[in-house]
């Protein structure tokens, strides 16, 4: 199947010499953001550049001397090299996986719909694990050669930029960010100019500019309010992700759905399914639904037509952190949309009552299960858990596609030097070879491995330096304390590493329970402990804004200082410093309210060990020797006494386990038992929670029942499992017990899980 191509309007000047021309392909294609070399070409045009921006277009668009690079064979070379690397990756499509093996079974592309979008830090419209998980998506779609469109919302404020004052408390700022600047080129109309798409809202119409930002092969659209042709009070609509406002968020929503599906229409392209990441993009069911009323197909015949060929992925574990909205407001901003259409937005209304039957509240999540052909939760134990949530509203049961990371983007230079040595194709692991390179990881030798290691360990510390000093000096303090940020992060020391939404059900301050046996811990001279956290509190969660002031309180504290460290304003960015150059991947939610979690796959593909509670992917992840588990699969609806519980058995493996695993050394002064360790971490994960491997399971269980029509029962079908063996619908194989389901109305109706709801 070819590439869609969207047709955009021409970029902004950019003043290169006839030989490099092939920089503004390069540069307009986020394609670089996972191959390493491209941005490397790119910083040694300007480094001053790079470094401010981090992406290629400021760099273009600089005053260049560009004839020392044009009397540079090694650049001339290099640059050559990777322009026909570049081209040849987007013209090869038929030789990957899906072509293979699906490439005559579809009709069109997958459409896929996601509020958020995490494809690289200098590209703001993310706020975390949901958004990174939908770039990872992208180019992981495009790697494969899949069919796919995204579609989503241009956020020109982005989500809000954190710092932590002096107090450890949490501040927002909203960036404005220069579109010139950004990797983005405008849709282009059929006429050639650029292109609108409208939206109806109560007594005016809204329109939607439309963005590209090509991600490799795949080709993703950014709706943008923020334009001339609307009133000042609409312009901000698409500014701010994940919006305090309710009725703004759901104008936010409305665009992103229905405002999509016509963007799609008006370039002609016919999706063969519809792919709704999380319930915020549920009203293109509703435009959907309309577009064939208003042809004259009966209601409940069109709402049938949208169900075939749609799916949808659900990101939370219970009906409370779903998103709902008032009935009365979706009746107001619903009303223009269907208005004349023979839609009854009273039906449209009762397809979206929630678990709990309120009548009042329409829940974008039990209506988006209601009108698509399949669903799926993010890990095995979601699965269970979402479908004991969720069973009144679903007529099949919810499957179980484990959420994967996209290697090339999350792998550090070290690290991907030393398995690519050993024969591995990281951007191409649907190629598995007769033995896998991840079951070849014993050829590399022990000191080769180490050094791997400790040298994304030594970057993270000069990075995390200069944050640290950065922060610290804005807090007022001495000369003597920021030079003593030199030494900080020792790379020979056991180094933890925390980083997540600061959500009060992730338990970051569980860590703190015991003070005095913490301190025992970091302070012993002879096997000290650092740790390293980072993370958002939503500017509307007081409660996680309150767990990161006490945090940075208790790492400032004599007892503490020196040895741990909060890093503000977590992104991308910092993600990829801490996953790649930490040895223990720390995570404590409160089972079973971790759908997923991909940091700890991120960390465990760089050898990175987990230490985690058996919630979301690590459930099914544990295998009993790449890693801990903290405490059990037992959930005791006591939160104090769990916590507790959980505490004491994190403290037991650091002190019995953890440390003096790390410590352990030979007589070369290698620890060859954390090697092994991270060897079976990388082995045991790096396939098995990939993309790939979660992309072949979308497609053959979701995306081809629904784009050929086919699987009368609505297309949920039986499925397998990442290492072959099947398994019926919306089962786990996991062998996790029941005890997470059977306290499951016990945490939801506590006050501890409001606390905790996502309010993104």
């Amino acid at each position: 199947m070819t590439p869609l191509e969207i047709p955009t309007l021409p970029p902004a000047a950019l003043r290169l010499p006839a030989p490099l021309q092939g920089l503004r392909r390069l540069a307009y294609n986020l394609y670089w953001t996972w191959h390493p070399r491209v941005r490397v070409l790119f910083s040694q045009i300007d480094g001053d550049a790079w470094a401010r921006y981090r992406n290629p277009i400021p760099v273009l668009q600089g005053q260049q001397t560009w004839s020392s690079l044009l009397d540079d064979p090694a650049f001339m070379a290099e640059y050559q090299t990777l322009v026909e690397e570049f081209d040849r990756y987007l013209a090869n499509g038929g030789n990957h996986w899906f072509q293979r093996n699906h490439g005559d079974k579809i009709g069109g592309p997958i459409a896929y719909f996601c509020a958020e979008y995490g494809l690289h830090e200098s590209l703001g419209i993310y706020s975390g694990g949901l958004g990174v998980l939908a770039g990872d998506h992208c180019k992981t779609a495009s790697d494969m050669a899949l069919p796919f469109i995204g579609v989503g919302l241009l956020y020109r404020h982005g989500y809000f930029r954190q710092s932590i004052d002096a107090d450890g408390h949490q501040e927002h700022a909203y960036p404005d960010y220069d579109l010139s600047l950004l990797p983005l080129l405008p849709v282009a109309d059929e006429n050639g100019g650029p292109l609108r798409v409208p939206v109806e809202l109560p007594d005016r119409i809204v329109q939607a500019a439309v963005w590209l930002a090509q991600v490799g092969r795949v080709p993703l659209l950014l709706l943008d309010t923020d334009i001339p042709e609307n009133a000042v009070s609409d312009r901000p609509i698409t500014h701010t992700l994940y919006v305090r406002g309710r009725e703004m968020r759901l104008h936010q929503e409305i665009v992103l759905g229905v405002g999509g599906v016509r963007a799609l229409r008006a370039l002609g392209v016919e999706p063969a399914a519809w792919h709704l990441n999380e319930g915020h993009s549920a009203f293109l069911l509703v435009e959907r639904t309309r577009e064939l009323t208003a042809r004259g197909v009966p209601l409940e015949e069109a709402l049938a037509e949208v169900r075939r060929d749609s799916v949808f992925t659900i990101h939370t574990p219970v009906a409370a952190g779903n998103e709902r909205f008032a009935s009365d407001l979706v009746r107001t901003l619903g009303a223009p949309l269907v208005d004349g259409s023979g839609v009854d937005l009273e039906r449209v209304i009762e397809l979206g009552r929630g678990v709990d039957g309120d009548p009042g509240q329409f829940d974008m999540t039990a209506f988006s299960l209601r009108l698509t052909n399949g669903a799926n939760a993010v890990s095995q134990l979601h699965a269970r858990t979402a479908n004991a949530t969720w069973e009144d509203v679903t007529t099949s049961p919810i499957l179980g596609i484990t959420n994967g990371i996209h290697t090339p983007t999350w792998l550090g230079l070290p690290m991907r030097d030393i398995l690519q040595n050993i024969g591995a194709d990281l951007e191409d692991l649907d190629e598995v070879h007769e033995t896998p390179f991840w079951e070849r990881l014993d050829s590399i030798p022990d000191r080769q491995l180490w050094e791997s290691h400790q040298r994304q360990k030594l970057e993270l510390a000069f990075f995390a330096r200069g944050r640290l000093r950065d922060q610290f000096a804005r807090h007022g303090e001495a000369p003597e304390m920021l030079e003593g940020l030199s030494a900080a992060l020792d790379p020979n020391v056991l180094t933890i590493g925390f980083a997540r939404r600061f959500a009060t059900y992730k338990r970051a301050a569980l860590l703190f329970a015991d003070q005095d046996r913490l301190a025992r811990l970091i302070s012993d001279p002879e096997r000290p402990v650092q740790i390293l956290f980072a993370g958002k509190a939503h500017p509307a969660d007081r409660p996680g804004q309150k767990v990161i002031a006490e945090i940075f309180g208790w790492t400032r504290a004599p007892r503490f200082a020196g040895r741990m460290f909060v890093l503000e304003d977590y992104d991308i960015r910092i993600g990829r410093y801490m996953v790649q150059g930490v040895d223990v991947w720390l995570n404590t939610p409160r089972r079973p309210l971790e759908a997923s979690g991909t940091s700890g796959m991120k960390a465990a593909a760089n050898g990175v060990i987990n230490c985690s509670v058996l919630d979301g992917w690590w459930d099914e992840g544990w295998t009993g020797t790449n890693g801990w588990a903290i405490g059990g699969r037992e959930t005791n609806p006591d939160e104090g006494a769990q916590d507790w519980a959980d505490a004491q058995d994190l403290y037991r493996l650091l002190e019995e386990e953890i440390v003096p695993r790390y410590y352990e050394r030979d007589r070369d002064d290698l620890p060859t038992g954390w090697l092994s360790l991270m060897r079976e971490s990388i082995s045991s994960t790096i396939w098995k929670f990939s993309t790939t491997r979660m992309l072949q399971e979308y497609t053959e269980q979701l995306y081809l029942p629904a784009g050929v029509g086919r699987a009368e029962d609505g297309g949920r079908e039986g499925g397998r499992t990442s290492d072959g063996a099947t398994t019926e619908a919306g089962s786990d194989g996991s062998g996790s017990d029941d005890a997470a389901l059977q306290v499951l109305d016990a945490i939801t109706s506590s006050s501890a899980f409001e606390r905790a709801r996502e309010p993104g």
